[in-house]
């Protein structure tokens, strides 16, 4: 792919980024950080089951990689592109990295926590919140859990 510059470039990339965790056991959930002016900060998938870590969530990763180098932790302005609904711990990472925005694909109505089970990202009590857009390219990501799903039901029968 040549430069990503548009939000289906930022989500196919995180769509790749997922192809890459299922590579090795891990759930398919690709997360891409852009900072403001569409520059490409953080790449990363899931990798859970690859370093025995609960905490390797593709966000959680992307946004750790993306403060590196910077002259601090805050991600203002910075848009996440992730192909599955965060969970409460990725959705308080990007308020506590204060992102401007999250762009997701799929819903995950038995752990998201940014629509689905709760609002965290645009919840008034806390002291940052961004914008959200769900649903983006859903379809693609949506597949790619399903897929997943269904071959380790498969290899457990």
């Amino acid at each position: 792919m040549s430069q990503p510059t548009s939000p289906e470039d930022f989500m196919r990339l995180a769509l790749e980024e997922a192809d890459l965790a299922a590579t090795h056991g891990d759930v398919p959930v690709g997360a891409v950080v852009v900072a403001d002016d569409g520059a490409v900060l953080a790449k990363e998938h899931n990798r859970r089951e690859e370093r025995a870590d609960p905490t390797a969530h593709a966000e959680l990763l992307a946004i750790r990689e993306a403060t590196r180098g910077r002259p601090g932790w805050r991600l203002e302005g910075a848009t996440v592109y992730v192909t599955l609904e965060p969970c409460a711990m990725c959705a308080g990472a990007l308020v506590n990295a204060r992102i401007a925005r999250l762009v997701y694909g799929a819903t995950d109505p038995k752990a998201g926590a940014v629509s689905s089970l709760f609002q965290i990202g645009t919840d008034p009590r806390l002291n940052h919140r961004f914008e959200v857009q769900a649903g983006f390219m859903a379809d693609e990501g949506g597949r790619r859990l399903s897929e997943f799903f269904a071959e380790l039901r498969r290899k457990r029968h």
